[in-house]
C-alpha cells in the first residue's frame, strides 16, 4: 500500500508508515494547534522528498499570508515551485464571476477538478471545513457533505481537510464529517505545568491500516 507521510517525527511509524493514499483525512483541533502548519508541512515535504504534486486551497488566509507564515517556519516556495499550487478564496471568487449562476460548491469542484487536470496533484489540502460549509450554504449539510466526500474519493487524491474544534469540545466536526472521513488526526494543546503547554497529536481513526490511538508529543 502506498502512503503519504506526514513528516512528523515518530508519528508516521505509528500508522504503518503514513496515511494510505487516496484517503480523505480530517485534521481536527482547536485554534493554535498548528493545523495549517502540519498540513502544509505534509504536502511541502512530500513534494520535496517523494516527488508528489500538491494543491493547498486556503479559504481563510490569503495566499500571500500563508506563504509568509510558512516561509517563517523554514518552508520556502522556491523549493517547491511548479509542484505545489496555493489557491485562495480570491482566485475562486474570480471564477465565480466567470461561471455565473453555478453554486459556490459547483465552482469549487470545477476549480479543483480543472487544477487536477492541469497539474495532476496527488495531495489536496482544504483549509478549512467550517469556511467551506459556510460559503456553500448547504440546506442539508449531512447529505450534501456525503456526496462531497464521495466526490473527493473519486478524484483519487489524498485529501487533508482542516476542521476547527470548539474550545473544550470533543466533537471533531459539526456535521458528521468525522464519520464520513477515512481518518481523523486530532491535535491538542496540553498543560504540563503552570507555565508550559505541550502540543500533542494522535490518529483517532485510520482506515485500512493498523495505528496507535495514543497521543504523541508534536515535533516536526
Amino acid at each position: 500500500m502506498e502512503r503519504i507521510k506526514t513528516y512528523i517525527q515518530g508519528f508516521d511509524s505509528m500508522m504503518g508508515g503514513g496515511i494510505p493514499e487516496s484517503h480523505v483525512i480530517l485534521l481536527a483541533g482547536e485554534p493554535g494547534t498548528f493545523k495549517s502548519s502540519i498540513a502544509f508541512n505534509c504536502v511541502y515535504n512530500s513534494v520535496i522528498n517523494d516527488n508528489k504534486v500538491g494543491c493547498y486551497i486556503t479559504l481563510e488566509q490569503s495566499r500571500e499570508s500563508l506563504i509568509q507564515q510558512m516561509t517563517e517556519m523554514g518552508m520556502t516556495m522556491g523549493d517547491v515551485e511548479g509542484n505545489l499550487s496555493i489557491v485562495d478564496l480570491g482566485l475562486i471568487r474570480k471564477n465565480l464571476e466567470k461561471l455565473g449562476q453555478q453554486s459556490w460548491m459547483q465552482i469549487f469542484k470545477t476549480y479543483a477538478h480543472n487544477l487536477k487536470e492541469n497539474i495532476n496533484y496527488d495531495i489536496l489540502v482544504i483549509d478549512s471545513m467550517p469556511v467551506l460549509t459556510m460559503l456553500a450554504e448547504f440546506e442539508k449539510p449531512r447529505s450534501e457533505l456525503f456526496h462531497f466526500f464521495e466526490w473527493l474519493r473519486e478524484m483519487n487524491v489524498t485529501t487533508l481537510i482542516l476542521s476547527e474544534m470548539k474550545s473544550g469540545s470533543d466533537e471533531y466536526a459539526e456535521h458528521g464529517e468525522d464519520f464520513l472521513s477515512d481518518g481523523i488526526i486530532h491535535l491538542k494543546m496540553e498543560k504540563v505545568s503552570d507555565v508550559n503547554i505541550q502540543r500533542r497529536i494522535r490518529a483517532v481513526k485510520m482506515r485500512s491500516t493498523a495505528h496507535s490511538p495514543d497521543f504523541f508529543t508534536l515535533l516536526f
